[in-house]
């Protein structure tokens, strides 16, 4: 598996991230939605590089020309609803590319909220066979939603190439995900951060991106 970590070297994400990352920018859900957006632009342009291109002949106003354009079949899932706006940043730059929604949520199974399990309970996605896929969801954390999601997305068939895209991973998660995905995955951050706290929220994080993103949930 291959991470690739875009706060390892200097760029306009960075200052994208400090927004996201301050309580006092955090106040405005447009900016922040609008900043994970436009995380999941950029992130979207680099992996385009790693994608096969064939060539495609133009034709203009003033004679024709050939351009290389993507030759990938891609499907681009979401976890729900946190993902929504990494999922669209994606779509900007992947206009064409087939759509995934999987409902995983964790679920605190002791009275403290220090243990959690992962609930999947709804998927509209068509089959993975044969495509690119990349799976977008802002928080890596203990990897249980990602893995769930990927394990659900592939038993509608064998993906060609699989991509995973967060905003800020963990290193646990990152190690769920090594035992989960091929070993030809790549994995694109932002960020990663030390680690997660006893509720299993990544320090420092943001926090909750969902709710951050479109308000509380009961």
């Amino acid at each position: 598996m291959t991470i690739i970590t875009f706060s390892e070297q200097n760029s306009v994400i960075n200052q994208y991230m400090a927004e996201l990352r301050d309580k006092n920018y955090q106040k405005n859900r447009l900016l922040f939605r609008n900043n994970i957006k436009r995380i999941g632009e950029m992130m979207a342009f680099e992996l385009s590089k790693t994608l096969e291109y064939k060539p495609k002949t133009v034709t203009t106003p003033l004679g024709t020309l050939d351009i290389s354009v993507p030759k990938d079949d891609l499907l681009i899932a979401t976890v729900l609803r946190a993902g929504l706006p990494f999922h669209e940043g994606y779509l900007h730059v992947f206009d064409k590319a087939a759509n995934g929604f999987v409902s995983a949520y964790r679920m605190y199974t002791n009275r403290e909220h220090t243990e959690v399990g992962i609930h999947t309970e709804y998927m509209a996605a068509p089959s993975c066979k044969g495509k690119t896929l990349v799976i977008v969801d802002p928080m890596l954390a203990t990897g249980g939603s990602m893995a769930a999601s990927y394990e659900a997305l592939v038993k509608t068939g064998t993906p060609k190439h699989v991509h995973i895209a967060c905003v800020i991973a963990t290193p646990e998660g990152l190690d769920v995900l090594r035992e989960t995905l091929p070993e030809d995955a790549i994995v694109w951050c932002a960020a990663i951060d030390p680690g997660m706290n006893a509720q299993k929220y990544i320090i420092p994080g943001f926090g909750d991106a969902g709710d951050l993103c479109f308000g509380e949930k009961l």
